[in-house]
């Protein structure tokens, strides 16, 4: 093969690569539809929460779910439970130190399909400088251009150095956290 002819295949051989991934990167969230709520529990009674700012990286294909990439940051101090004294302690130290750890992150390691528009979503979450692996079960439903994934899981709070000092005592606040994530994204092909 000729250095001219070689090149032109290399050349199509990388658009024909990179194409499925061109088409990825459109992906964007659609904020106003999404949501990131939490619920745990305090002396026995459920506790609600919310972000109100959280942004989220999406390179995915239903159909080449194992070449997925997905990730995405939480704003911590946007964190909402609806009472501004409770928001301005869980900002301190002993809680999410959003001083000195202002976002949470996650980043997928691999993602697999599952059948009927679920998959498995493996990846590192990291909170307050702790880095866990976790699984998230997701479902993608789709509605006119917006394809929306929502799953859930369970966090341990004091992994993550999440209610230190005095709060370590899971009988005043539970360990377990029920975190619900409601992603609407633009751009993923149909499942």
């Amino acid at each position: 093969m000729s250095p001219t002819r070689r090149l032109v295949f290399t050349a199509l051989a990388s658009l024909l690569v990179s194409a499925p991934l061109a088409v990825q990167a459109q992906q964007k969230l659609v904020p106003a539809q999404s949501s990131i709520t939490f619920t745990t529990k305090q002396m026995g009674s459920p506790v609600d929460g919310s972000f109100r700012k959280f942004d989220a990286q999406v390179a995915f294909d239903p159909k080449r779910a194992e070449a997925a990439r997905i990730a995405f940051t939480v704003d911590l101090a946007s964190v909402s439970f609806g009472a501004a004294e409770t928001e301005a302690e869980v900002a301190k130290a002993d809680w999410f130190n959003t001083k000195a750890f202002p976002q949470a992150t996650f980043q997928s390691s691999s993602v697999k399909a599952l059948g009927g528009g679920k998959f498995e979503v493996r990846g590192q979450l990291g909170i307050k400088g702790a880095t866990k692996e976790i699984v998230v079960p997701v479902t993608l439903t789709q509605s006119g251009a917006i394809t929306t994934a929502t799953g859930a899981f369970t966090l341990k709070r004091l992994e993550y150095r999440i209610g230190d000092g005095d709060w370590k005592d899971t009988s005043m606040v539970a360990d377990d956290v029920q975190v619900r994530l409601k992603l609407a994204l633009t751009g993923v092909a149909a499942v």
